[in-house]
């Protein structure tokens, strides 16, 4: 058999998994029941959930009909396409709750999940594969979309938005400090038709000092993937349907990569810890207020350094986790 040469780099996986250690770490605890993949992407985090918990089952999600269909997947994973912002819609489905029920025969509280797991942002694979058009790095279409559910494509935000909703895009999406310009400059160049045209204009636009740090097209092409897609809700409502879904001591972990899914997910995950809010002065508690989750990272966790290194996309992970108190 021919043996590979040393100098023959590793096949790129479909997606590298991010805390990995981590994740299990938290979700160890749970001995038997479901837990949500609702970002299934290659599968990294359910093959080593299931490798740890051997009486837990896998519901798992993606919107991305790529991922879910190059997959293997085994009797003890369920996976569905769907955006997790459908969270709530998918646990509800009859065909899910069957499954949810039979899997989970271990479990007393089949009713509720034991765990949910988001890993959010773009995978590797999207960002590999040129003719998704999310890469500034790389000539493809003006895309974006992650799944064929998004009603809009990086095209219709480019060459349809007007000054005033690109440049508050790019202001609220990507936090981008010359929003203004960039929208200005993209709506003189129009039509733009490919990843490589935009990120031109986008360099030309900025200040030279603003173009000799990162690339000077990341937070836009942040802004318009988070546009394309709808994230943030997403994020919100998610989150949302998860922390309902779960049963009492069930446990929630989410990895963010930017500021504005994680300030979602840390606003999310301190509310839910707080009991009573009445004011101060009041004698008794008459706001009937009850936690409902315990947080299990009072900050966020970060990945490790040797991780990065391996995997410089990690870099900007940040995973926050709660278990559920109450019902």
């Amino acid at each position: 058999m021919a043996q590979t040469p040393a100098s023959t780099p590793p096949p790129r996986r479909y997606h590298q998994p991010v805390m990995v250690a981590e994740v299990v770490d938290l979700l160890t605890p749970i001995e038997s029941g479901v837990i949500v993949d609702a970002t299934f992407g290659g599968g990294g985090h359910t093959e080593a959930l299931l490798a740890a918990l051997p009486n837990v089952s896998v519901l798992a999600l993606d919107r991305d009909p790529d991922a879910t269909s190059r997959v293997p997947v085994g009797t003890r994973v369920r996976l569905v396409t769907a955006n997790f912002g459908d969270l709530a819609r998918v646990l509800a489905d009859p065909e899910t709750v069957r499954w949810r029920h039979e899997h989970g025969a271990r479990d007393p509280d089949r009713g509720h999940v034991a765990g949910v797991l988001f890993d959010l942002g773009v995978s590797s694979h999207q960002l590999d594969r040129a003719a998704r058009g999310f890469s500034y790095r790389q000539e493809g279409p003006l895309d974006m979309r992650m799944g064929p559910d998004a009603s809009l494509t990086a095209a219709d935000v480019v060459n349809r938005y007007d000054v005033d909703r690109l440049s508050e895009t790019f202001r609220r999406y990507g936090e981008e400090p010359n929003a203004r310009r960039i929208a200005q400059s993209i709506v003189r160049s129009r039509p733009l038709a490919t990843t490589s045209e935009l990120a031109a204009v986008v360099a030309a636009a900025v200040p030279a000092a603003a173009r000799r740090r990162r690339h000077p097209a990341r937070r836009v092409f942040q802004a318009i993937r988070i546009a394309v897609n709808d994230e943030l809700t997403a994020v919100a409502t998610g989150l949302d349907a998860a922390i309902d879904a779960l049963r009492p001591g069930g446990r929630v972990v989410v990895i963010a990569y930017h500021s504005l899914e994680d300030r979602i997910v840390k606003r999310r995950l301190v509310a839910g810890s707080k009991g009573c809010v009445c004011p101060p002065e009041l004698p008794v508690c008459v706001c009937g207020n009850v936690a409902e989750l315990r947080r299990l990272t009072r900050s966020a966790l970060r990945p490790s350094d040797t991780e990065v290194a391996a995997n410089p996309r990690a870099r900007s992970a940040r995973l926050r986790a709660a278990e559920k108190v109450a019902a």
